[in-house]
């Protein structure tokens, strides 16, 4: 082979050489290219989400239809016992939230006895947000399905069932309408047409999604979130753990020097009005 052979060898070798090394160069500048454009895109789309979630958090909806006998802004709170009475217990509650039921189960028959005796008025926040990390429907279901009990006016009694009845957070039976409806048959007068209706229809629907968006503008975090005249009582006040003595204790030194409201007897307001006023009730955003 001659000089000139093996030079143009070596030459055409050489362009062979660069010409792969450059398409392999130009394929790392595209890889890095789409890589790139795939962040970006995904960074674009959690933007949107993002500035969509704060759009939502920032407009609460206004419910077309909401429970009789609620109060508050846009009617959003269930309120039971005398709207006189001289205290005011605020409760944030979601129906499939475990310490919900505890709480209820411990403290729920002192609150029905500082109710009956004119001694605190209860509003309840009736929060659905468990749904959006447990799968199910069972929080919308269930404050739905409490929404159509206030509506009927048995309001109390059915809480109070529902929450002796709570299944494990995991266990979505209050996403079944028809376990919802069975809970009403013992409480005398609840289980009715009207009633059943609510519940298969799920005719406040929009009145839950608004209390929720109403808690999501709030700072508070989680259920149960129980207030005493605006301050928060659980699972403390103070230093003092709370206990039913203890509530009852705090309500009565709260209420030491000032009348009574109205005794009532099962809790529920005797003519619950949206005129009523939200008593001692923060607004969300105040609180911790």
């Amino acid at each position: 082979m001659s000089e000139k052979n093996r030079d143009g060898k070596r030459t055409a070798r050489e362009r062979m050489q660069e010409e792969r090394a450059a398409q392999e160069a130009k394929a790392r500048r595209n890889k890095k290219l789409i890589v790139g454009g795939s962040v970006l895109a995904v960074i674009a789309v959690a933007a949107v989400v993002g500035v969509m979630v704060q759009n939502n958090r920032s407009k609460p909806e206004t419910p077309v239809a909401a429970p009789a006998g609620t109060i508050g802004d846009k009617n959003l709170v269930i309120p039971v016992g005398s709207a006189n009475a001289p205290s005011t217990l605020t409760v944030y509650e979601d129906p499939r939230c475990p310490a919900c039921g505890a709480f209820e189960r411990e403290f729920g028959p002192t609150i029905d006895q500082l109710e009956d005796q004119g001694k605190l008025f209860v509003n309840y926040h009736i929060v659905s947000f468990i749904d959006r990390a447990v799968p199910g429907k069972g929080s919308r279901y269930g404050a739905n399905a409490l929404g159509c009990a206030q509506d009927a006016g048995h309001f109390r009694d059915y809480h109070d069932v529902l929450y002796r009845n709570q299944p494990d957070e995991t266990n979505d039976a209050f996403g079944n309408k028809a376990t919802l409806i069975a809970l009403a048959k013992p409480i005398p007068g609840l289980d009715t047409p009207a009633f059943q209706a609510c519940v298969n229809d799920n005719a406040f629907s929009g009145w839950v999604s608004a209390v929720q968006q109403d808690f999501d503008k709030s700072n508070f975090k989680s259920t149960p979130t129980v207030l005493l005249n605006g301050g928060p009582v659980y699972p403390k006040m103070g230093t003092e753990e709370i206990t039913p003595a203890n509530l009852v204790k705090w309500v009565d030194a709260a209420n030491q020097g000032k009348p009574l409201g109205t005794p009532g007897t099962n809790g529920q307001s005797p003519a619950p009005t949206s005129t009523a006023s939200e008593t001692n009730n923060p607004s969300p955003g105040t609180g911790g």
